[in-house]
């Protein structure tokens, strides 16, 4: 006697034979897509930023999807401040960052089990430099002329904004009280932006935004310059081994022009906790520049 299967088989049956069918000639199924957050604070106006850093994302997901067996997707997460900025890398909320020497400091200084993947490197050095600048028509022309001046600094975290800029100050004889009155205002183009329009005396800028603002047409001038050791980027305290070796040997390995450009380096190099004494210094030396 023949059997008859009962329609839930029947059903079963030709659900297996249509993937069969629609399955036919395909590979494995794909791997579940990698998505990683990337950490940046605004430390100039966000939007440029987010354009600034795509086309280096873009070449780091394409590196990191053959070494971590991708697809890699990176989401760029801009925090409104220096000291959000570090709370999400501390917090582990972006899984890397590219942050600036001081917030390295303090962001180590918080937790001591985040790691440096690379530094920025800059013309074959590790150095970029800070500026103080004035108006191009200005009666300032050296660090003696400043006292009375209004000064312009960027944000309270700033390497170059604040710590590096007051330090220099400091070793130069002026101090907070000899100024006529000072402020934070937060990003370097708001500093240079605030300059030329004659609002403060001077301020404290990195080399970057004050040229993209002389290009902009914004009448400045440099009174005088500082060392600045390059960006680091620094991996959360609990990234898994595997992902921050592979996004290390990605940066060390990025050679694409266009990518680099964009930001404004020719590539990266290894680093370590002793490339930024000379920000630990400064930063412990501030209160100084207060009394």
């Amino acid at each position: 006697m023949r059997r008859r299967h009962s329609p839930p088989v029947l059903a079963v049956l030709s659900m297996v034979a249509v993937m069969a069918v629609a399955g036919e000639g395909l590979g494995p199924a794909s791997a579940a897509e990698i998505r990683l957050n990337f950490g940046l604070y605004a430390s100039d106006q966000p939007t440029r930023m987010v354009q600034k850093f795509r086309p280096v994302l873009d070449a780091l997901e394409v590196a990191l999807n053959k070494r971590l067996g991708g697809p890699v997707k990176i989401h760029t997460q801009v925090a409104k401040n220096y000291e959000k900025g570090i709370e999400d890398l501390v917090a582990g909320r972006v899984d890397f960052s590219r942050l600036g020497p001081a917030s390295y400091v303090l962001a180590r200084n918080s937790s001591e089990d985040i790691s440096i993947l690379a530094i920025e490197q800059v013309q074959g050095k590790k150095i970029f430099y800070g500026f103080i600048c004035v108006r191009d028509n200005s009666a300032i022309n050296s660090i003696a002329d400043l006292k009375g001046a209004r000064f312009a600094f960027g944000a309270r975290e700033s390497t170059i904004g604040r710590y590096l800029s007051q330090l220099y100050l400091l070793q130069h004889g002026i101090r907070a009280m000899d100024l006529a009155y000072y402020e934070y205002l937060g990003r370097h183009d708001k500093v240079g932006s605030a300059v030329a329009a004659g609002a403060f005396d001077v301020g404290a800028v990195k080399e970057n935004t004050y040229y993209r603002l002389v290009a902009e047409g914004k009448r400045l001038r440099v009174i005088a310059s500082f060392p600045n050791v390059s960006k680091p980027w620094v991996a959360r305290p609990d990234l898994p081994r595997r992902t921050s070796d592979a996004i290390r040997a990605a940066l060390l390995e990025l050679d694409d022009p266009a990518a680099l450009n964009s930001l404004g380096n020719d590539g990266f190099v290894q680093g370590s906790d002793e490339d930024f004494a000379a920000i630990r210094v400064a930063i412990e030396r501030n209160r100084f520049f207060f009394e």
